[in-house]
């Protein structure tokens, strides 16, 4: 498969890029003013800030707070509830990379390959523990009631999450080679959909516009497909990324999810479409612990999946969801301001022709 060249940014794709990193920045801001400065530094806050500095680009803080704005909230209203959603996300990360034996995140080492497993998975808990405090920070700027349904959606959130990456690692323990795309996308709703595109999109709109959230005039439902429809191609072009990628760019390890045995659209492919003896040999390689797997078992595994086209079958299932999406957008974002409209249907865009 060719991954084609990256062009100039033009003039929109700056302006997108610069209010992205803009809305990062509010919710980051946000963190590091938060974060606690006592003691241990060394061994838990130091190494929560520097995770919180190099941060990656900000995308769940930024559809949070353009959705707030798009239906006539202040982001500044919405700041403390982007921030807790960013901070789940990184502690998700450094549990994530500590389940899945990653190497690297963000161009560098994952955490527990620095400081080793036990303080990384402590670091992620005091992220939780971090959000969970901004949260009941949060009740009394937006009242009791909005910042009540705002806990009750966070607590969806981290269910969902936490079921749906309860079925990958699953499928993996069981070496689960009998998955429908359905299967496929019913976990990639529970640990990407809701917590990285619907949940950010609904708490938006809440804050914006709590009192019509109450008398049902805005449904929070409505933005269930949209989100996704999103969420679902932007996790398949993040699989595919991984796959054929430039790690420099991507910024994890290209391939690691052949490594990790992760249960792919693309591996899924393969295991339906590949013969008797293929499917025999994929077992057996997804039998072995991660450390087992070899650089050349890795290759063979890849170059089946291009055999039987199992990315382009991928990218096509992006592209498919993506035009769902576009279709949801047009339906969930009509009549909102058309400044924060416009960032979020560029975010579109982004998020699938992204190669990082």
């Amino acid at each position: 498969m060719t991954v084609p060249k990256a062009q100039p940014a033009s003039a929109a794709t700056q302006g997108f890029l610069e209010q992205l990193t803009h809305y990062g920045d509010q919710a980051r801001k946000v963190l590091l003013d938060k974060m606690p400065t006592g003691e241990p530094q060394a061994y838990l806050y130091g190494p929560m800030r520097d995770y919180i500095e190099t941060s990656g680009k900000g995308l769940r803080p930024a559809l949070l707070l353009a959705t707030c704005e798009a239906f006539g909230g202040k982001a500044e209203d919405a700041e403390i509830a982007a921030a807790v959603i960013e901070l789940l996300h990184n502690a998700f990360l450094v549990h994530d990379d500590i389940e899945d034996l990653s190497d690297f995140r963000r161009g560098r080492e994952c955490m527990h390959k620095r400081l080793g497993v036990p303080l990384a998975i402590n670091i992620g808990d005091g992220m939780q523990s971090l959000a969970l405090s901004l949260l009941r920070q949060n009740l009394g700027p937006l009242g009791p009631m909005t910042g009540a349904r705002v806990v009750d959606e966070f607590d969806h959130l981290l269910k969902e999450s936490i079921e749906g990456q309860a079925l990958e690692l699953g499928w993996i323990k069981d070496n689960r080679l009998d998955l429908s795309p359905s299967d496929y996308l019913t976990m990639c709703l529970k640990k990407t959909c809701w917590y990285s595109f619907i949940h950010p999109m609904r708490i938006g709109a809440l804050i914006a516009r709590p009192d019509d959230v109450a008398s049902g005039a805005l449904n929070l439902d409505d933005f269930n497909a949209f989100g996704f429809f999103l969420g679902a191609a932007f996790q398949i072009q993040d699989d595919v990324l991984n796959l054929v990628g430039s790690q420099g760019k991507y910024g994890k390890e290209i391939g690691g999810d052949i490594y990790e045995g992760k249960r792919t659209l693309m591996l899924g492919r393969l295991g339906a479409q590949a013969d008797r003896q293929e499917q025999s040999r994929l077992s057996e390689f997804l039998e072995k612990p991660r450390t087992a797997r070899s650089e050349q078992e890795v290759e063979w595994v890849l170059a089946r999946m291009n055999h039987y086209s199992c990315i382009e079958y991928a990218q096509a299932a992006a592209n498919d969801l993506l035009a769902a999406a576009r279709r949801e957008f047009d339906v969930v974002f009509a009549n909102t301001n058309a400044a924060p409209r416009a960032f979020l249907g560029q975010f579109m865009d982004y998020l699938v022709a992204r190669q990082v």
